[in-house]
């Protein structure tokens, strides 16, 4: 497809890829663990660069930032439904304490991705059990005294939540709702306390009482 006479030069487009691609590719290969298919994925996120109308892009390395984890969460889950392998661990990776500012960078804007694909896809409830599952691996029998759930309806909520990440559902969401959920995970991550994340996505449960914590 021919470049568009008001898109940005591609030579300028090419120089702004080929300076985000080590970025992109540690992205991909943290989700994927696999150095080959994070290959695969930039270059494809490097395609859709080039057929993009750059002109209306505000931002190119957080459109390319975003483009990638976005391809990668699909590869990953549809790898998930070949082969029934493991994805605890692989759609949010908590954040370690002591990184560099690049990597603390790297992960922020990964992880501010695939929450906006959180709330784009899924429900209040299969968004608090799947970031509860996936992102800090809670025991069924823990969400379900969260969310006041049985332990079955909260793997049947994982297994759909997974199922909707892979849909086109686009719900609308909003920048300080994100904004918030990205902070309390991260303080999460980094801190292990997770009594605020719980709170937030308690208070998302309109049809319930607040999560809370047991005194």
């Amino acid at each position: 497809m021919s470049t568009r006479l008001s898109d940005p030069p591609l030579g300028h487009a090419t120089s702004v890829f080929a300076g985000a691609r080590p970025r992109l590719l540690a992205i991909a290969f943290r989700i994927l663990q696999d150095t080959g298919a994070a290959e695969d994925i930039v270059q494809d996120a490097w395609l859709r660069w080039q057929r993009t109308d750059r002109s209306v892009v505000l931002d190119p390395v957080a459109f390319l930032v975003t483009t990638t984890t976005r391809l990668a969460l699909n590869a990953a889950q549809c790898a998930h439904r070949r082969h029934e392998a493991p994805v605890a661990g692989r759609f949010i990776e908590p954040v370690e304490g002591g990184a560099g500012p690049e990597v603390e960078a790297e992960r922020r804007e990964a992880i501010e991705a695939v929450i906006t694909m959180l709330m784009e896809r899924l429900t209040p409830v299969e968004r608090a059990t799947y970031l509860l599952r996936e992102g800090f691996d809670y025991p069924y029998l823990r969400i379900a005294e969260l969310l006041r759930l049985q332990v079955a309806h909260t793997r049947q909520l994982a297994r759909r939540a997974r199922l909707r990440l892979t849909s086109d559902r686009r719900a609308p969401v909003d920048a300080a709702a994100r904004r918030c959920l990205v902070e309390a995970f991260l303080a999460a991550a980094r801190t292990g306390d997770l009594a605020g994340l719980e709170d937030l996505l308690g208070a998302d449960l309109v049809d319930r009482p607040p999560l809370g914590r047991r005194t």
